[in-house]
């Protein structure tokens, strides 16, 4: 299993008995299925989407969306349920416009999943966090 890393760009292979036992990056050393989301920007977001055979599941949030600041707590409460089986990753649309603008992002918070950097599937609205990982399947 490949997994890039959100921090250096590595694209780093993991064994997949390994995927939940914190495996870190060969190259800068951070966690990189850590439970929790990671922070993508339009520098980083094509690295680490493209280059990870897991689900990447892509929460496109702003600091001024009420609904995103509720959703929040539950989408880091998927990240921890779904370690190892998926990479979860929020995308600030205000800070980020290049991703958002390419992914057609007209409401917030919306969910994309991604599969090989492709979109598979998507949400729009907040959730909790267990139709979260119901949903991600």
């Amino acid at each position: 299993m490949h997994v890039a890393c959100s921090r250096c760009g590595t694209t780093n292979r993991v064994p997949d008995e390994r995927l939940a036992q914190d495996p870190v990056c060969g190259r800068c050393g951070a966690e990189l299925l850590a439970g929790e989301p990671v922070e993508l920007t339009d520098d980083n977001f094509d690295a680490v989407t493209s280059r990870t055979d897991l689900p990447v599941v892509v929460d496109f949030w702003a600091a001024w969306c009420g609904p995103c600041r509720m959703m929040a707590p539950q989408f880091e409460q998927a990240a921890k349920a779904l370690k190892g089986r998926a990479l979860l990753a929020k995308v600030d649309t205000d800070a980020n416009p290049q991703v958002a603008s390419r992914f057609g992002i007209r409401s917030i918070p919306t969910m994309v999943k991604l599969q090989g950097g492709r979109e598979v599937q998507r949400t729009a609205g907040a959730m909790q966090a267990a139709q979260i990982v119901n949903w991600i399947g």
